[in-house]
């Protein structure tokens, strides 16, 4: 990095899981990479290191396994952080948008009507079994609502703009809405606005700054 240059933030989503693939909301439950997730997150190390040869001035990684196993196949030397973990969807975990809008009478948007509002009744923990036979925890609890997960997304912010302030390149490993709200947050556009951007498993994005303003320089790598 040029000195007086400002720094870049690279936003990594984790590979593929048999939930990605379902469709089935995907936040605290610990749903572990397929075999595919694995090499599709070996393969984005490599494109990171094509296009980043440098060691990042720090690499961060949600808690939860998936993120944690995508670090790892990409060589990554990763520090955990709390505040990247996935949106808590609540009494949504482990459903598909088309069970949860029958649920409700034909419609639920996670983005407008949060998990608060699905019927208690379909809550509490149960105990889903993956296509493998991986037994998956699903706590069902209330959920985090737009604003709170936006809130956690501007502490990631808050925590890494000084290393881009310093002209450094910072690396999150997380999942797709938490970096979604990371980039809406980055860019100061409302929470509301994270429903607009789309990023598939393995692929990464570069946040940066231009002419003053934080801006996004690349997406969906």
């Amino acid at each position: 990095m040029q000195p007086n240059m400002t720094g870049q933030l690279y936003l990594l989503r984790h590979g593929q899981t048999y939930w990605a693939l379902s469709g089935q909301h995907t936040g605290l439950a610990d749903v572990p990479l397929t075999a595919k997730g694995v090499e599709q997150a070996s393969d984005a190390g490599i494109r990171l290191k094509a296009m980043h040869p440098a060691d990042f001035a720090a690499t961060y990684v949600s808690p939860m396994l998936r993120a944690r196993q995508t670090a790892e196949a990409a060589g990554l030397d990763a520090e955990v952080v709390d505040d990247l973990h996935e949106w808590d969807y609540g009494r949504a975990e482990g459903r598909t948008r088309a069970q949860l809008a029958e649920i409700m009478g034909g419609k639920w948007d996670l983005w407008e009507d949060g998990p608060a509002v699905l019927p208690r009744e379909i809550g509490g923990e149960r105990v889903e079994n993956l296509p493998d036979g991986t037994p998956v925890t699903v706590a069902g609890g209330d959920g985090e609502t737009l604003d709170e997960v936006y809130e956690r997304a501007g502490r990631v912010v808050a925590q890494v703009r000084p290393f881009i302030d310093r002209g450094e390149d910072v690396l999150l490993v997380a999942h797709s809405h938490i970096l979604r709200m990371v980039t809406v947050a980055w860019c100061g556009l409302p929470a509301i606005a994270g429903r607009t951007f789309e990023l598939g498993t393995a692929q990464f994005s570069v946040l940066g700054v231009h002419k003053g303003q934080p801006v996004i320089q690349h997406w969906g790598l």
